[in-house]
């Protein structure tokens, strides 16, 4: 067996609403639909983030699932300067950052804050600093 890339992951929230608010006004993240039954997820490049709204999770799920206790690395495009300045602009407090770290593909700069439900979110570039 060859594992080729992750699909997509589930995160059990308080608010589904609340996080998909944030995720599509912080992240930029597209809100679609998952399933038969209605459920929604947060899409990005060939990735998707399932919602599981906490205490109606459906009945094949993780055997603790709790919303808050994601820990979540983002790459993306931009300088870590804009990054920040978009993150303010947002009203997101950075609770670490920037800062380089050791990602899959090598050294990278990190910035972290957490969403509503208090999941740490990491945003990180490979991009030289500038």
């Amino acid at each position: 067996m060859r594992v080729d890339r992750l699909d997509h992951i589930v995160l059990t929230v308080s608010d589904v609403d609340a996080t998909c608010e944030f995720y599509s006004r912080v992240l930029g993240l597209r809100v679609v639909g998952v399933g038969k039954h209605g459920g929604r997820g947060l899409w990005f490049g060939g990735q998707k983030i399932n919602l599981h709204q906490r205490g109606e999770e459906p009945e094949l799920k993780a055997a603790s699932p709790t919303p808050g206790s994601g820990d979540l690395c983002f790459v993306v495009r931009d300088r870590m300067a804009e990054v920040l300045e978009h993150l303010r602009e947002c009203d997101v407090e950075v609770v670490e950052g920037p800062v380089e770290r050791e990602g899959a593909l090598g050294t990278m700069t990190s910035v972290y804050f957490r969403d509503p439900d208090g999941n740490l979110i990491e945003l990180s570039s490979y991009r030289k600093a500038e």
